[in-house]
């Protein structure tokens, strides 16, 4: 059975107004390399930035995805920005402070008849968080939805996203649980926000298995030395393969069965679709 090509794991931004961090940002190891255009790039760099994006060399074998963060719906770049998009070999866009699902066929109207995948980030602004079921069949286009909390917080007038034991307050804990459970409804990757201190390894290691065993498929990343544990916390073991393969396996040669024993354990639909998942993302 074949479950097509699995989805990026890491999702590393780089600002593109550096050439040097772009080509460096290409020899990551990422499986996709967002090119910023948005909140890593000042007013006045811009237009240098659009311009080395189109002096990017062509793609080499094994190189990442290629994707562009636009800026905003309703910002004076942003239709700079489309306009660029005409002329980039890339594999999709990523679109900020995404409100609802209207924005998303918003853009890929504006980008037609080119057809490209679009990574919507959905948290970042106050009305955002009622949002989040309207990606549900907004657009066939949409391939990702991330989750955002320095923006949020910025646009809540908040001092600090954190609790006094360091946690994430609980509006952030709400925007991200609603980020992953809307991508799930629309049926779409769910790629889990950036961990900002990118010395701090365990801390990441940590928050990128605990993204994973809830149910995110990905993670973004700031850093390129954020990738391999990225990377690593969002590939299923081969014993976790094994497992998913036996499950489908079962059921497909007992395709009528509510309920089945693999492995001396009773296992039964929702297993089989969460199997499925699993396979979907081996590489």
């Amino acid at each position: 059975m074949s479950f097509g090509s699995p989805p990026p794991r890491s999702w590393l931004f780089v600002p593109a107004d550096s050439n040097k961090k772009m080509m460096k940002a290409l020899e990551s190891g990422a499986d996709a390399v967002i090119f910023d255009l948005e909140d890593s790039v000042a007013p006045a760099q811009k237009p240098i930035a659009r311009e080395l994006l189109s002096l990017l060399p062509d793609r080499m074998d094994g190189e990442p995805e290629r994707w562009v963060r636009i800026n905003p719906i309703g910002t004076d770049e942003h239709r700079d920005d489309l306009d660029l998009l005409e002329s980039l070999d890339i594999d999709g866009v990523v679109l900020p402070k995404a409100e609802c699902g209207d924005d998303v066929a918003d853009v890929a109207a504006a980008l037609a008849p080119r057809s490209l995948p679009i990574h919507a980030i959905v948290t970042e602004t106050a009305a955002s968080l009622f949002g989040l079921l309207s990606y549900n069949d907004c657009c066939s286009s949409l391939a990702a939805m991330s989750w955002g909390a320095e923006d949020l917080s910025a646009a809540l007038g908040a001092s600090s996203k954190y609790t006094a034991g360091g946690d994430l307050a609980f509006t952030y804990q709400l925007a991200r649980s609603l980020c992953l459970a809307g991508a799930v409804a629309a049926e779409v990757q769910p790629v889990d926000g950036v961990f900002a201190d990118f010395r701090d390894e365990a801390g990441l290691v940590a928050e990128a298995r605990a993204a994973a065993s809830e149910g995110f498929t990905g993670k973004l990343a700031i850093h390129p030395a954020q990738i391999a544990p990225i990377n690593a916390a969002f590939t299923p073991s081969q014993a976790e393969i094994e497992h998913a393969r036996a499950i489908v396996d079962a059921f497909a040669a007992q395709p009528d069965a509510g309920v089945l024993s693999v492995d001396g354990k009773m296992v039964d639909r929702p297993h089989l679709v969460q199997a499925r998942r699993v396979l979907a993302r081996s590489r």
